[in-house]
């Protein structure tokens, strides 16, 4: 059996999705954020449960949509401990496994790309992110990157399992898909035969340029891909975005709100709401996309009956996500729809008095009306 392999063009990003057959409970591993809908529906197309959303390092040149699939999907992520990804729920340490039905994916400490990478063993396939390439290997000069670390784990680590092992990369510029450890042992370009200086050597002279998206991409994958885009400014105007009318800051639709100009909807959970906390006034209206991701018709009827023809309809969740999918589906019922940037996590301070008269914040921002 082999994983389900899919492929970014942007970034020559592979990513992979594995799953137990019984089950139907699946891993996926260095999911791209603008294929997020190419994922769900791959997931949909096979009937599957996705457990886990895990990282090998924290990219550079794409987004990870790790932070989302845990929304729509209820996945719990997973990154290497060592990658400075403190939003994942797990923390992987060198030799920890992850289980999805009778399935195991060991965790395998490859340092080099960056300090903290990571590839993954699943049966005899390994998925070796940036480490170990088709007949190359990651660039090692930036983000806490080593060629010393880098040889290591290519001669130390990768290349001590059973030549057969397939190799899964996660980038691939030529077309290629996939190789094996015996082949990339004996005729890898950069390591095969190679001394340490030699290999050293070689990936000092590459002088490679920087990432386009370096600056974008490692700030927003330190959070799981979950970005807080507005800022400490807040947005005067409506921002566009593709499928709903527009982005807007927690600021400008609290304005709408309190005027009377936009009925807010929170799409939490009952128990989200009840644990961080409630926002009087908003329309409680969870949105239900997992499991089997089909739409779901009561918050059909639901939306349809809070919101007036002559109103505009806000949205709000816990990060931002469930948000932009609720203000996508309305906008196909015919409402301007609007998704509410950053998300709801409540103040902290009054976790133990939950509901009192105050009211809630919304990332600094006080939600009362009148």
């Amino acid at each position: 059996m082999n994983p389900i392999q899919l492929f970014d063009p942007a970034s020559s990003t592979y990513t992979y999705i594995l799953f137990d057959e019984t089950t139907r409970e699946a891993v996926i591993i260095d999911p791209v954020d603008v294929q997020l809908e190419r994922d769900l529906a791959t997931l949909r197309q096979y009937g599957l449960k996705l457990l886990w959303s895990v990282e090998t390092h924290a990219h550079a040149d794409h987004i990870t949509s790790a932070g989302q699939l845990a929304e729509l999907a209820g996945a719990k992520t997973a990154a290497p401990e060592g990658c400075g990804i403190n939003t994942a729920a797990v923390q992987l340490k060198d030799g920890d496994t992850l289980s999805f039905g009778t399935e195991q994916l060991r965790a395998l400490l490859t340092p080099g790309h960056t300090a903290g990478s990571m590839s993954y063993l699943w049966r005899d396939h390994v998925f070796t992110g940036d480490t170990l390439l088709i007949n190359g290997c990651g660039r090692t000069d930036f983000q806490s990157g080593s060629a010393e670390a880098m040889y290591h784990s290519l001669t130390h680590v990768l290349f001590a399992l059973p030549d057969a092992t397939t190799v899964w990369p996660g980038h691939d510029y030529n077309g290629r898909t996939h190789s094996t450890i015996g082949a990339e042992k004996s005729g890898n370009a950069r390591v095969a035969g190679k001394t340490l200086d030699e290999f050293t050597a070689i990936m000092a002279a590459l002088h490679l340029p920087k990432p386009k998206r370096i600056d974008e991409a490692v700030p927003a994958n330190l959070s799981s891909g979950l970005r807080h885009d507005a800022g400490g400014e807040a947005l005067l105007t409506a921002r566009p975005a593709p499928g709903y009318a527009g982005d807007v800051s927690p600021q400008l639709a609290c304005q709408w709100w309190q005027a009377g100009d936009a009925v807010l909807v929170d799409v939490r959970t009952d128990a989200e709401r009840e644990w961080v906390g409630f926002v009087p006034g908003a329309v409680p209206l969870a949105w239900k996309q997992w499991p089997g991701m089909a739409m779901n018709s009561s918050f059909d009827v639901g939306l349809q009956a809070a919101v007036p023809a002559d109103k505009k309809v806000v949205f709000m969740c816990r990060s931002g996500v469930r948000s932009i999918a609720a203000a996508k589906r309305a906008t196909e019922l015919g409402l301007e729809a609007y998704n509410i940037l950053e998300g709801f996590e409540g103040d902290p301070d009054q976790h133990a008095q939950r509901g009192r008269k105050g009211g809630w914040r919304f990332h600094g921002l006080p939600w009362r009306q009148g």
